[in-house]
């Protein structure tokens, strides 16, 4: 590869493309952490993070990628050899899932199709036949970036709710945070998780823990180890605007940037590019003969579209070509998705001619690599973006 003149596409779900208002904001001078100016910082990132996730409950912020969000909500609830419920509904599904089994957590572990989202009856049923009450959580994906599908997260709610079950219900929402509509407080989630990078605009190295009073309540008696991650040595931090460790200063800049750009646009608005964007994918999928992986409409994802292609197309041969000859970056097929599909990153700070753009990429390296298609598919996301307002 020789020079290239302009930007890279980096359509990946994530991490996503950095505004340029927050890489100016991440170049700020480091300040010291314990001073006046830094509990200003951080006090006002809480009180911004807090609509984001739908809460007026306690947020805690930690310096590490989202995966280190999954430890800090177990080790601070749970004790070794408390049984857990999962589904096998992903690729982040099942990684969360190991985390738990190594912590020696009983994880009963339920096979789902991959294509739609958890079945709330399932939830359910599950749960009534707990008779001892022994599941200590519900863990679930809110929108599982390997599938392109969103799960229903007040539906697994509500089927505990059916059946009177008191587990803790936790939430992964890396991928769906500040893009998609996400109800902590109402959907009455326990623990929900996220990161700095995808819809937050952020590079990765921050995670987040969003915290019911039922979990801290869980936190005081809970037995796995935990030191880094305790929520009891976090708690001061929302009040004082200090942390017990050295923070990641540079990059929570960058996220009190990325909170006043979605503030200003307004999260009802963010999330209706999101919609609106993601619906103009999926056209263009279905116009060049492709199919959605996700095959429940009302679940498809707003953030990411796993495109699923013919049995005799290499997904990643695909991406390559796209790589080389467009300079544009597409999401990989992950876990036994791997070599069936790509997928289509769509989230954070992106409008219009980005999608345009995107989506014009594809369709010239679906072309140029010989995989069977139908022209069109950017004439027919160009054509809802031209009609459905913004």
């Amino acid at each position: 590869m020789g020079f290239r003149s302009g930007r890279h596409f980096v359509q990946i779900p994530g991490p996503t493309n950095v505004p340029d208002r927050v890489l100016r904001a991440m170049g700020q001078p480091t300040i010291d952490h314990r001073g006046p100016e830094f509990v200003e910082l951080s006090r006002e990132i809480v009180s911004g993070m807090r609509p984001v996730f739908g809460t007026t409950g306690s947020v805690f912020i930690f310096p590490a990628s989202a995966s280190g969000g999954w430890e800090a909500a177990l080790v601070n609830t749970l004790s070794p050899g408390d049984r857990v419920l999962m589904f096998d509904h992903g690729f982040f599904a099942s990684n969360w899932q190991k985390v738990a089994a190594r912590f020696d957590l009983a994880v009963d572990f339920l096979s789902c199709d991959w294509r739609r989202g958890i079945d709330p009856d399932l939830v359910a049923a599950t749960l009534d036949g707990d008779a001892g009450r022994e599941y200590k959580a519900v863990m679930v994906v809110h929108n599982e970036t390997s599938t392109g599908v969103t799960n229903r997260v007040s539906a697994v709610r509500e089927a505990m709710d059916r059946v009177g079950h008191p587990a803790l219900l936790m939430v992964d929402a890396v991928s769906s945070l500040g893009s998609i509509d996400y109800c902590h407080d109402a959907w009455r989630v326990d623990v929900t998780i996220a990161g700095s990078q995808k819809g937050l605009m952020v590079p990765p190295g921050l995670c987040f823990n969003a915290v019911s009073d039922k979990a801290m309540a869980a936190s005081e008696s809970a037995q796995l180890q935990r030191s880094y991650w305790s929520w009891q040595d976090m708690l001061p931090s929302i009040e004082t605007g200090t942390f017990p460790y050295t923070p990641s200063t540079n990059l929570l800049f960058g996220l009190q940037e990325a909170l006043t750009m979605l503030h200003e646009e307004g999260l009802e608005h963010v999330y209706a590019r999101h919609a609106r964007h993601a619906e103009a994918t999926r056209r263009a999928v279905v116009a060049w003969g492709l199919e959605n992986y996700c095959m429940s409409p009302e679940e498809c994802s707003n953030t990411v579209t796993t495109v699923l292609l013919p049995e005799n197309v290499d997904g990643d041969a695909l991406r390559t070509v796209i790589f080389e000859r467009f300079d544009m970056s597409l999401g990989t097929g992950l876990g036994k998705l791997k070599g069936k599909v790509f997928r289509i990153g769509h989230l954070g700070d992106f409008n219009d001619l980005m999608l345009a753009g995107t989506l014009c990429g594809i369709e010239m390296g679906l072309q140029a690599a010989g995989t069977p298609h139908e022209p069109g598919g950017v004439t027919a996301a160009m054509n809802y973006l031209a009609t459905e307002a913004t």
